[in-house]
């Protein structure tokens, strides 16, 4: 057996293998190979697809990292015994982070996981079984919206009593017509495959609540429908039938239509799916107005949570901006932020495109006083500022955090199950107790 290990006797780095190379896993392996190499190195990669791990490893050249041995999804546990990676990062598609989580913890590997953990309560057990089988692994989860400084300011706020005990929390979150359109493009437009936008999108915002009000959920009670997207909703609209397509790709129809991808314009989007998909079949630029999607665009919860707080949120997958507004109700005021991000498509381009702002505000008004703008530190990078605080997190030299930024995998369970008990509300018309779904120590 070749000992891919050999090159690096004597490198005390830690070692990182990837499952799963599409879009997402850019961020993680970009970051180790320009920015963490003195503390970190990359030595396999595995997927479905040999044309994107070739791809992957190609970018890896680009910044000045050797190539890496790379393994088909068939062949991980192989992966693990040739490259004896510290860690296991996973960003494949949700239904599968299970899987390999489950896996590299039994062979002993330490796990960093893109969010969601995963989709269902059966999956989320199976984590926690495999936590406890291996006391001595652990599972990071990487909310990176907890590190936004706009998002930590919140926190500090809260915790430093200035509006008093929260009571409530109106939660509104807006996916425009680039960014949300792009999740009924791809493989999240089933909801087999990424639970909805309730667990795969959301599990950002019901993990901030978390977060900053320091509490878990209790019961959810929710409502979602598909009210933009899918071939219906275009019909009843009074779309004629020569506007719809498959997919983009080839189609005159979609060359008229603004909510279409043209992978051929995207360098990286075409070398990963387009140059690929005579592998697995997978296409990337399917029509937000065809048949086959199975998750919601519109959805509305409250969530009751253990401290007494209530929250009411929504989210809007079709919204003409991008960005998020949220104000905490407590006993001694009121705290109301405004964030507008800018617009883009999923791995399309410039990774420190996604998420960066355009403007945030924080007011607070505490009773009987007047409204104060409240200062926040600039951030640098993609999502407010808070990927470049969580990669060093994650692959830089050791720092405390005052905050508890860093997401365990009951962070992550617990960001899910708000996810995974509105969808069995909005199938039941019923409120859910989290516990009956889940219950987590």
């Amino acid at each position: 057996m070749a000992d891919f290990t050999a090159p690096l006797r004597g490198d005390t780095r830690k070692k990182y293998a990837i499952v799963g190379t599409g879009g997402r896993s850019i961020f993680f392996y970009t970051a180790i190979a320009r920015d963490y190499s003195s503390t970190s190195v990359i030595v396999g990669l595995c997927d479905v697809n040999q044309t994107r791990l070739n791809y992957a490893n190609s970018k890896l050249e680009s910044l000045g990292h050797s190539s890496v041995p790379t393994y088909l999804a068939t062949d991980f546990d192989r992966m693990i015994a040739e490259t004896k990676p510290d860690e296991v990062i996973v960003t494949t598609i949700d239904r599968t982070h299970n899987i390999y989580i489950t896996r590299a913890l039994d062979l002993g590997c330490n796990v960093v996981t893109e969010k969601p953990m995963t989709i269902d309560a059966p999956r989320c057990q199976s984590i926690f079984d495999a936590v406890s089988r291996n006391p001595k692994q652990r599972v990071r989860v990487t909310f990176n919206y907890r590190y936004a400084p706009h998002n930590t300011k919140v926190y500090e706020l809260l915790h430093s009593g200035a509006i008093g005990k929260v009571t409530s929390v109106h939660f509104e979150w807006m996916l425009n017509t680039s960014h949300g359109a792009d999740y009924f493009r791809r493989w999240h437009r089933d909801k087999r495959n990424s639970g909805g936008l309730l667990v795969h999108k959301s599990t950002h915002h019901f993990d901030l609540v978390n977060f900053w009000l320091r509490t878990r959920p209790a019961t959810v009670y929710a409502q979602g429908d598909l009210k933009f997207y899918g071939k219906e909703n275009a019909e009843l609209r009074g779309v004629p039938p020569s506007a719809f397509y498959t997919r983009a790709n080839g189609s005159e129809a979609a060359r008229k239509d603004p909510f279409a991808l043209h992978l051929e314009d995207h360098p990286q989007l075409k070398a990963m799916y387009l140059d690929a998909e005579h592998e697995d079949a997978y296409y990337r630029d399917q029509s937000v107005f065809g048949d086959g999607i199975s998750i919601e665009d519109t959805m509305n919860l409250l969530v009751r949570y253990r401290n007494g707080a209530v929250l009411t949120y929504s989210l809007t997958a079709y919204a003409p901006w991008e960005g998020f507004r949220v104000s905490f109700n407590g006993t001694g005021g009121r705290l109301e932020m405004e964030v507008v991000e800018n617009s883009y498509v999923n791995s399309g381009g410039d990774q420190a495109a996604e998420g960066s702002l355009e403007r945030r505000t924080i007011t607070l008004r505490k009773l009987f006083e007047k409204p104060q703008e409240i200062e926040i530190d600039d951030g640098v990078g993609a999502h407010g500022g808070g990927d470049t605080v969580l990669l060093n997190d994650l692959f830089g030299e050791p720092t405390t955090d005052e905050y508890m930024r860093a997401a365990s995998h009951v962070d992550g369970a617990l960001s899910i199950l708000t996810g995974i008990a509105a969808n069995r509300s909005i199938a039941t018309g019923k409120v859910v107790n989290v516990d009956d779904v889940l219950r987590i120590p």
